[in-house]
């Protein structure tokens, strides 16, 4: 880590601070799919940037964007089987 020259850290302070930022690194946090789909809104809303998001949630903007993505795409999925089912039901009407 790089320092300003008139800045001194204390090298307790720098090693408890490089402590948790190995712990948060390797400590997975496990959102739900409906904590995800939350978190997607949220940024969807425009309320708050997407990096003010990220840190709120300790989530990365790739880690989001990628929720994002799988949001989207799953929308798609979803209508693509909602036209899928109405054509079903459609033939279903036509045979009684």
């Amino acid at each position: 880590m790089t320092t300003k020259k008139n800045f001194s850290v204390n090298p307790k302070q720098e090693s408890s601070k490089s402590l948790l930022k190995d712990i948060r690194r390797n400590t997975k946090r496990i959102f739900t799919s409906e904590q995800k789909v939350l978190i997607v809104m949220e940024g969807i809303r425009g309320e708050q940037s997407i990096a003010e998001i990220c840190r709120k949630y300790g989530i990365s903007d790739g880690t989001y964007y990628k929720w994002n993505k799988e949001f989207i795409e799953a929308g798609k999925a979803r209508l693509d089987g909602d036209i899928v089912r109405e054509a079903t039901n459609d033939e279903v009407k036509e045979l009684r």
